[in-house]
């Protein structure tokens, strides 16, 4: 009896027994094979980039900047991967970056024959160029200048920009001539029509004349002959 009143009251001992019963492994839970609806349903969401209809010739991570005409400064517009897509249909190429992170579009506009992009005076990693950029909404002049981690990056930048410059040079040419083309084709039908249609009043003319004798000479026969 005494030694388990002293059991009973040694702090020791009570405290050792308190750990032993928190440190007891938990009984695991038991697996009735109910299974439980979830209470909200989430369906599947397509998402579009807008690229689906492109082929990317170009992707590198980089860092844009645009120049601020107000404050004359350089102003960071983000960090992420600028690439540039070829319409699959049109075969026209714009220039789209990205923020790594937000994938909110830096520069977003077209690759027209007039670009010209050059390197950075004092930074061989660096390029700028203006474009007319919609990356806000709404077509703005901007000065961008592009920094890449590596100078064969940005060579490989600035001759695959000057390459598809060319190209659609080359596209606006042959458009340009097609059009003309078509014009001209145009032209000589409508020509060829007007003179078929001049040939057919010359006909009409010619018979209209001769109608008109055929009945002169109808009419002086059926006049009475005049008196001896």
């Amino acid at each position: 009896m005494a030694s388990t009143a002293s059991a009973a009251s040694d702090p020791e001992h009570t405290t050792k027994e308190r750990e032993e019963e928190e440190n007891a492994p938990a009984a695991e839970d038991e697996d009735t094979g109910a299974q439980v609806a979830p209470i909200v349903k989430l369906e599947e969401v397509s998402v579009t980039t807008g690229e689906e209809d492109e082929d990317a010739i170009l992707d590198l991570k980089a860092k844009l900047y645009r120049f601020d005409k107000e404050g004359s400064q350089w102003k960071e517009r983000g960090v992420g991967t600028v690439k540039l897509l070829k319409h699959k249909e049109s075969g026209k190429v714009r220039l789209v970056m990205r923020q790594s992170k937000t994938l909110k579009i830096c520069a977003n506009h077209l690759v027209l024959p007039t670009i010209n992009v050059q390197e950075h005076h004092g930074n061989d990693k660096s390029c700028v160029w203006h474009a007319s950029d919609f990356a806000d909404g709404e077509l703005k002049d901007e000065l961008f200048c592009i920094r890449f981690t590596s100078v064969e990056n940005c060579k490989t930048f600035r001759e695959t920009v000057h390459e598809v410059a060319q190209s659609q040079s080359k596209i606006e040419e042959s458009k340009d001539a097609a059009e003309a083309a078509g014009l001209i084709e145009k032209l000589s039908v409508e020509d060829t029509k007007t003179e078929g249609k001049e040939k057919e009043n010359l006909t009409t003319a010619k018979d209209d004349g001769e109608a008109v004798g055929e009945k002169s000479e109808t009419e002086k026969k059926d006049e009475p002959a005049p008196p001896a």
